[in-house]
């Protein structure tokens, strides 16, 4: 295992006690799971944890002088979305023990993919007073943590908006419409849009209840994910260039494609795929049926 040596005296771990983030659900709080596979870009997340710091024994034991300002961070990060932002960042009192409750609410339509949150104690400002062997510059850290929430399982997630299809073009009674637009290179968040008709309820009330599904969203939320990975086959076997050789950067469409077709044609060339779609359709459309699990609820 490897083990990042800093520059400089950091405390024991023990100096640091943190409670595993909860997160906070309508019926009251959880423990943050590994893995929230209903999961979808509506879908806010709120998580709390408390943070208990003995500073004396902190600012000691990095050779620190005991008026040291110290804070405790929080930071998230989103693979799927590759946004990143401060969560919240509180200064800790001067001596003694310290405990912080932090309580957060991320936006739905920020996330995606691996949820990464990093819990850390950091030096505040800069110390020209410091030993040669303690820390000295402002963000140094001394404690950290790592949490990760996988977002997104087998799923493609994007972008949804819930909108009127009677002022579209799109057929008043059609459910939804996974919308593709842009290049292979072009990046997913920008290039996948996900309609949903508000005039269809049962398709509506299915994304609202996405975080605890009844059997009949479960139902639904099926259905679509198999057609939105339909589309999204058919659209990237319409390239002639697109093969597992590709090489797409990181968040782009293409990445995605070629993520989703190693998910469900494990093992199996784009070129062969690309033939059995184009030689025999409809016993493609069962294969893909298939791959994606359709409603194994």
């Amino acid at each position: 295992m490897t083990r990042r040596v800093l520059p400089y005296r950091v405390p024991a771990q023990h100096v640091v006690a943190a409670e595993p983030w909860r997160l906070v659900v309508e019926d009251g709080e959880v423990a943050l799971p590994e893995a929230i596979p209903d999961w979808d870009y509506r879908m806010d997340l709120h998580v709390r944890r408390s943070v208990r710091v003995d500073l004396d024994r902190a600012r000691r034991d990095s050779g620190l002088p005991m008026n040291a300002a110290l804070v405790l961070s929080a930071v998230w990060t989103a693979t799927g979305s590759n946004l990143s932002g401060p969560a919240q960042h509180i200064r800790l009192a001067e001596g003694g023990s310290s405990t912080v409750e932090f309580d957060i609410r991320l936006l739905g339509s920020d996330l995606g993919g691996l949820l990464l949150l990093d819990t850390a104690l950091l030096l505040a400002e800069r110390r020209t007073d410091a030993r040669p062997s303690a820390p000295r510059r402002a963000g140094s850290v001394l404690w950290s943590e790592r949490q990760a929430v996988r977002l997104q399982g087998d799923a493609p997630q994007f972008p949804m908006a819930v909108i009127d299809f009677e002022r579209t073009s799109f057929p008043d009674s059609a459910a939804w419409h996974l919308h593709i637009s842009g290049g292979l290179e072009s990046a997913t968040m920008g290039s996948l849009l996900l309609l949903v008709n508000e005039r269809n309820t049962v398709t509506t009330a299915a994304f609202q209840n996405a975080a605890r599904p009844r059997p009949i969203d479960r139902i639904v939320l099926s259905a679509v994910y198999a057609d939105a990975a339909r589309i999204m086959v058919e659209h990237a076997l319409k390239h002639e260039d697109f093969t597992e050789e590709s090489d797409y950067p990181d968040g782009s469409l293409g990445a995605t494609l070629l993520s989703l077709f190693d998910q469900l044609f494990p093992g199996q060339s784009i070129t062969d795929i690309r033939l059995r779609q184009r030689q025999s359709p409809a016993l493609f459309g069962s294969d893909l049926q298939a791959a994606v699990k359709i409603f194994e609820v």
